[in-house]
């Protein structure tokens, strides 16, 4: 009996796996339990579980999306070839429109490895920052990646490189409710006075996979930031688009 009721467990939490990774769009935990015959209670109990193992993602509306380990594995080092073909045409696009350091990274862990960059045109650009390992609170790739699910939140004090650096745990989950909103990340002098990036997350499928962002003096871009953004989401949008079809054509 034991064994029948813990098969079932896994059985139901499974189901819940597929419908979330398979849907479109996040899906509300209401229409989880009407697709999968569960009660709301069994539901939720389920869903819980699944987040806390890093499964599924809760996001700020309290919708469910999939969740970190999913994109743990999906940027994984066997995948990264592919990627960083399919995301360099996007990186030389953005580097064309802004004239600066162009960066393509993913969640490893708790870390983020940025993977491929393209430098910046400019005498005064950003320094070569693939294989460097930066705090990603203070990262906008790192924020982009926090806001989509693909890591994990951190909790209690953070290190704080300079004054402006975010510090809590706390702080972090506020600030990254406006990166949901605005849909691109921003750091300004807080990983190092003077430099500023801003950054979009990547996804294929509805599993955030990636973040595409840029780098570069504060002067220089602090005052487009704004419209600095929209081109990141964009060019984030058009490369998640050609990896969503990926998956399409490789089902086919």
């Amino acid at each position: 009996m034991q064994a029948s009721t813990g098969t079932q467990a896994v059985d139901r939490a499974a189901a819940l796996v597929r419908l979330v990774v398979q849907s479109p769009a996040p899906v509300p935990a209401v229409d989880l339990a009407a697709s999968a015959g569960l009660p709301k209670s069994t539901t939720s109990r389920l869903l819980s579980a699944m987040e806390r193992n890093h499964l599924l993602a809760r996001t700020a509306d309290g919708t469910w999306v999939a969740g970190p380990l999913f994109a743990s594995y999906a940027s994984g080092p066997n995948v990264d070839s592919d990627l960083i073909r399919l995301a360099h045409p996007t990186l030389l696009s953005i580097s064309e429109l802004t004239g600066e350091a162009v960066h393509l990274a993913v969640a490893r862990g708790d870390q983020v490895e940025q993977v491929d960059q393209v430098d910046a045109t400019y005498l005064l650009g950003s320094r070569n920052w693939v294989g460097v390992p930066v705090p990603p609170h203070v990262s906008a790739l790192g924020k982009a990646l926090y806001a989509g699910g693909a890591l994990p939140l951190p909790t209690g004090p953070l290190e704080t490189p300079t004054s402006v650096s975010i510090g809590t745990a706390e702080e972090l989950r506020r600030h990254l409710a406006s990166v949901r909103t605005a849909g691109y990340a921003v750091t300004v002098d807080e990983l190092e006075v003077g430099l500023t990036g801003v950054a979009a997350p990547v996804t294929r499928g509805t599993v955030v996979v990636a973040a595409v962002g840029i780098s570069g003096p504060t002067s220089r871009l602090q005052p487009t930031l704004e419209a600095t953004g929209r081109i990141i989401t964009q060019h984030a949008r058009s490369l998640s688009a050609r990896l969503s079809r990926t998956i399409k054509e490789g089902a086919a």
